[in-house]
């Protein structure tokens, strides 16, 4: 089965837009452009200077309209989801994976986390919308085409045991990294999650009033343990579950995230997913040297932190 002659071959929906109490979706025209980019946002950008994308008016459609429309597309096979702490290797996952042109590789796309946060749906409602979407970011575009691979945000693993109940079978993977390394990063440019208040805290776990006690610095230092802990968390109750650490190198986690997948790539796939590794995760232009970190030790209390990250490697050479 193929979507050549379907009416929405290479339309998806890309947002929510609410009016009047009431959601609808707002589509995007992809012509032949394909999910190569770092972030899924970035694709949507080049793809708003089509002429399909630029016009006056907005093709909107509700979303009961998208829920029926996506059991007629053909879509490729979910293979996994990608759960991540931030500023662990995530993006370079990705991107290697995205070489494959076997592979539909969504990174962070927005729809997902509005569709995961928003309270405008009951949860039922919320997973069938959740899956049609799903349905429409796999569309089979292009005949080598045949797995869709999902990275969601960093505090999506928070609704793990929610998204484990939509897709019993899914492997989900768990990408982390040292903490202080992870910091570091954001030391340089922060994430949104790691600026107090830009999401909200009840997002992470953590109330209004830990926000306001809470140092600047030390806010980080609180999310991250959050998503250690969820980490734990979630590899305790589920045995379709796989840990993957930056620190163990990143031809390691790339190889034992396509063999936990269960996939059998063939071997210039395979060399070509290693070979973007030497590339920068943001720019394939630039060769990768490696992360350079300020030596000063940060003002951070690491002690849980790293209890954590060791409980958490323990846990992983138990499993």
């Amino acid at each position: 089965m193929e979507n050549v002659n379907h009416p929405l071959l290479n339309w998806i929906p890309y947002k929510l837009v609410e009016k009047d109490g009431e959601v609808y979706v707002e589509w995007l025209y992809l012509a032949d452009i394909k999910y190569t980019d770092p972030f899924f946002d970035e694709t949507i950008g080049k793809c708003k200077s089509h002429a399909y994308n630029s016009q006056s008016f907005k093709v909107v459609s509700t979303v009961e309209n998208l829920i029926d429309w996506s059991s007629t597309i053909f879509t490729v096979e979910l293979k996994g989801f990608v759960f991540h702490v931030s500023r662990c290797g995530s993006t370079m996952l990705s991107q290697s994976l995205a070489t494959s042109s076997e592979n539909i590789m969504v990174s962070e796309a927005s729809i997902i986390d509005e569709i995961l946060r928003s309270d405008l749906f009951n949860l039922d409602k919320k997973a069938v919308f959740l899956k049609a979407v799903i349905a429409f970011l796999g569309q089979k575009r292009f005949s080598e085409q045949q797995y869709l691979i999902i990275k969601l945000d960093a505090w999506h693993i928070f609704k793990a045991n929610y998204l484990r109940e939509l897709f019993p079978e899914l492997p989900f993977a768990l990408l982390y990294r040292n903490p202080s390394e992870v910091l570091k990063s954001h030391q340089k440019m922060k994430g949104m999650h790691m600026v107090p208040n830009l999401l909200p805290p009840d997002v992470f776990g953590i109330t209004a009033n830990e926000v306001n006690v809470i140092g600047f610095q030390q806010y980080g230092a609180l999310i991250l343990e959050k998503y250690f802990q969820g980490f734990l968390d979630f590899y305790e109750t589920d045995q379709n579950v796989t840990g993957l650490n930056y620190n163990d190198g990143m031809r390691n986690v790339v190889a034992k995230f396509v063999s936990f997948i269960d996939v059998n790539y063939p071997e210039d796939e395979i060399e070509k997913m290693y070979e973007r590794l030497k590339k920068h995760s943001k720019n394939e232009n630039a060769l990768f040297e490696g992360d350079s970190f300020k030596d000063e030790a940060l003002p951070i209390d690491f002690a849980k932190l790293n209890m954590l990250y060791e409980k958490l490697n323990n846990t992983l050479v138990a499993i």
